[in-house]
């Protein structure tokens, strides 16, 4: 039950920064780029079919890629395996 509420919770707080960064590419005030990043980031936990489209993305540029790597672990070490 616990993995299900974090799984959820994951799905939800990535939701939401997509949402954010979504308008954070009209409004000027907001950093949508990063938001962006970062509801990817939750949203691939939960699918890995989101997790293989950010890989396939950024194959191209090793460095992007470590960068990706350091950020999920950093945030599956905060939240937990979900």
């Amino acid at each position: 039950m616990r993995a299900k509420a974090k799984k959820i919770l994951a799905l939800t707080v990535g939701i939401v920064f997509i949402i954010l960064g979504l308008l954070g590419l009209v409004l000027p005030f907001l950093q949508g780029i990063i938001f962006l990043i970062i509801g990817l980031l939750l949203v691939s936990m939960c699918f890995p079919k989101i997790r293989l489209w950010i890989n396939k993305h950024t194959e191209r540029y090793p460095r992007l890629s470590r960068i990706i790597i350091k950020a999920e672990t950093w945030i599956a070490k905060f939240i937990g395996e979900v």
